[in-house]
């Protein structure tokens, strides 16, 4: 009930006095608690043919309100018997009463016998339609019950009852700017999206200033990706009267966009109104994370378990900076405050092995990651997506170190645990592992199978028509890949399919027509990027080194640092400049940089290893390139490497190994993934190489 509609006890007291003064001597004290009082003999509650009697009803409202307040205190179920007794007793003497009906049904609530309070609430709508507040009342408790059960139907039922009720509320009274705050939130937990819109910006109408209803409604766009649009409506509101909760929902927006220069300006700009607001401060580390400023990030987190040292979330945070940092002892030390905090965290045990995989401990990672594998129910969401995760970098690790059937069989694992996105990926790592074992056969079959499971599934058909393309049959593949275009902005993906599959056909002026029309429905920054990418390889691929450079160097001014595709192109520049023996400093720079973001990258380590090389620090230059032979000893390129490097220092018969690994290496590899120059020019060196060594081995004898 309304705390506004009930008097005070003394004031019922007061009332309940006056009216039976002349009636009944002392009935205007009240009784202890735990005794019982005697009712005003001038009328019975229990007549049913007198006309309503407000006096009496007074006097037992009265009594009702001393207990309910004694419950508070007291909490003993008796004295909230005799409170709901009282209150019938109330509403007997004035069964028109809606203020005593709603009493005693909010006292039901506050007692824990929510039927009796929702039948109560229900038996006043059906008398009164339009009482608000017992539909109130029916809100709040179908709201609570909603927070205390799990997900399924029956929290799916209660969320349409609660807003049924919310609905019938803004009907009744629809000025109220909180009630159309709560049927948006509502409608959004239905996933009614328009509705929730709709009733957001209703709140906005009655009330601008309303940041709750603001900051709710830009969240609502932000979450389903519409960050122009939460932007906008961020943006109507002056600077000046931003609060913390603004400007913070203003970074989550920016955020989203990966405009994280600008979401670490708002995220600093609610920290300084709201020195105390943990989660604006998380926001801003998290943003200095995305955007590459470890030490800016690691110092936010600091702040935060400064001043919440039990938040074992931050250590493993800031574990994942010192790896990146490649402070690996630093990483280990945050990520066992955090299992101290925590004992067996998911979240610590999956990051110990990146440490352990940066650190070439591949047996303790992969021991790591069967165990956290083991621990998962793939019948539960939450746990089924972490053991996909979990199943996804096992099979990474063991396809780095060539062991591709338990790659394969781990990929499998994914593919078949449930749900279309791990299908995809399963599949499309399993493709992935035969391509890289080149056991091109195999490869097709899976993408073939992929196909029959998932038929609906545009991407799996299009890997599947770029795995016939490289195999030879390219007209079919690109047909079929061109019967997808609709003229609808999805098309971007599958022009984006047709210039890689064009590309590696060598078909030059094709590939470059269909990445055109790519960028040309690329709207996002990271989207636009890739297709940058995408032409800076079919430039290099037709030896147009310098076009090919300038397209690099725009993802890179596009993108922020932590962005997976800016390590992916600053290897690329870095080699593909390094390979020509120009600026060596610069690609030297560059390739730290792509190896910051993923230290153990084998095609990252033989990048680095030839820029060495090329530099004259063979030392240095041998045990990058070793190390990438460790990640991707099947590589024909490293292993052409290691036989430059060996014949450099004096070693021609290990020279000559690994040339003649390179070129078997080649030889297994499909046309379009055949550099021919690189591997004529290997083999020239190992025939080169056999000539000499058969002579020093004929004068040695």
């Amino acid at each position: 009930m309304n705390r506004i509609f009930r008097p005070s006890l003394t004031i019922f007291l007061i009332a309940a006095a006056s009216v039976f003064a002349g009636a009944q001597a002392g009935t205007s004290a009240l009784p202890a608690p735990g005794s019982q009082p005697a009712a005003p003999q001038e009328s019975s509650p229990q007549s049913a043919s007198h006309k309503p009697d407000r006096a009496v009803s007074y006097y037992h409202y009265a009594l009702a309100h001393m207990y309910e307040e004694q419950v508070t205190v007291y909490g003993r179920s008796d004295l909230a018997n005799k409170a709901i007794e009282e209150y019938r007793l109330a509403i007997d003497a004035d069964p028109s009463s809606e203020f005593l009906t709603a009493g005693l049904a909010e006292l039901y609530v506050k007692t824990g016998r929510i039927r009796d309070a929702v039948l109560e609430a229900q038996d006043i709508i059906k008398h009164d339609p339009n009482n608000l507040e017992a539909h109130k009342l029916l809100g709040r408790i179908y709201l609570r019950s909603l927070g205390d059960m799990p997900g399924g139907s029956g929290s799916d039922n209660v969320l349409k009852l609660a807003i049924e009720q919310y609905e019938e509320i803004v009907k009744i009274e629809p000025d109220n700017t909180d009630d159309h705050l709560l049927l948006g939130r509502l409608y959004r937990l239905d996933n009614d999206l328009q509705k929730a819109e709709g009733e957001l910006k209703t709140a906005i109408k009655l009330d601008p200033s309303s940041e709750e209803a603001v900051a709710t409604l830009a969240q609502l766009y932000t979450d389903e990706g519409d960050t122009a649009h939460a932007l906008q409506v961020l943006s109507s509101v002056p600077d000046a009267a931003r609060s913390a909760k603004l400007y913070s929902a203003l970074g989550a927006a920016y955020e989203q966009r990966k405009d994280y220069k600008e979401a670490i300006d708002a995220y600093r700009k609610a920290v300084m109104l709201d020195r105390d607001n943990l989660d604006a401060i998380r926001g801003l580390a998290e943003n200095y994370m995305n955007d590459g400023q470890y030490d800016a990030a690691l110092e936010q987190y600091k702040v935060i378990v400064d001043s919440n040292p039990e938040d074992a979330q931050t250590y493993v945070r800031m574990s994942e900076i010192y790896r990146r940092e490649a402070k690996y002892d630093l990483a280990l030390e945050s990520l066992k405050k955090a299992d101290a905090l925590v004992p067996d965290m998911a979240a610590v045990a999956y990051n110990m092995a990146a440490i352990y995989e940066a650190q070439g401990r591949y047996d303790d990672a992969i021991k790591l990651l069967q165990d956290l594998i083991k621990k998962t129910d793939s019948t539960q969401p939450d746990d089924r997506n972490n053991r996909a995760i979990f199943l996804e970098r096992l099979g990474t690790i063991y396809r780095d170190q060539d062991n591709y059937p338990a790659a394969v069989d781990t990929f499998h694992k994914l593919a078949t645990l449930g749900g279309d996105e791990n299908a995809r990926a399963g599949y499309q790592e399993m493709i992935d592992t035969y391509r890289e074992a080149k056991q091109w056969p195999q490869a097709t079959a899976v993408a073939k199978e992929a196909v029959q499971k998932m038929p609906n599934d545009r991407d799996m058909r299009m890997v599947l028509d770029a795995q016939l393309a490289d195999t030879g049959e390219v007209d079919s593949a690109i047909a079929d890949v061109r019967s997808m275009l609709k003229g609808t902005p999805e098309d971007r993906d599958v022009y984006l399919r047709l210039g890689i599959i064009e590309s590696r056909a060598k078909m030059w002026k094709e590939a470059g027509e269909s990445l055109d029309k790519a960028e040309q429905l690329s709207t996002k920054p990271d989207d636009k990027a890739y297709v940058w990418f995408l032409r800076g390889d079919l430039l290099q691929r037709q030896k147009l080194y310098d076009q090919a450079d300038a397209e690099f160097r725009k993802v890179l001014a596009a993108l922020p640092q932590s962005d997976p595709q800016v390590a992916a192109t600053l290897n690329y520049l870095g080699y593909m400049n390094a390979d020509r023996g120009v600026k060596l400093d610069e690609d030297l720079t560059f390739i730290k940089q792509a190896l910051v973001a993923e230290p153990s990258n084998g095609a990252y380590l033989d990048s680095l290893g030839w820029v060495y090389y090329k530099l004259g620090k063979y030392d240095i230059a041998e045990e990058n390139l070793t190390k990438a032979a460790e990640h991707m000893g099947s590589d024909p390129t490293v292993q052409q490497h290691l036989g430059d490097l060996y014949q450099k220092t004096g070693r021609l018969k290990m020279a000559a190994a690994h040339w003649e690994r390179a070129v078997e290496e080649w030889n297994k590899t499909v046309p379009a993934e055949v550099d021919s120059d690189a591997l004529a020019k290997v083999q020239q060196e190992l025939d080169a190489a056999k000539v000499k060594l058969a002579k020093e081995d004929a004068q040695k004898q």
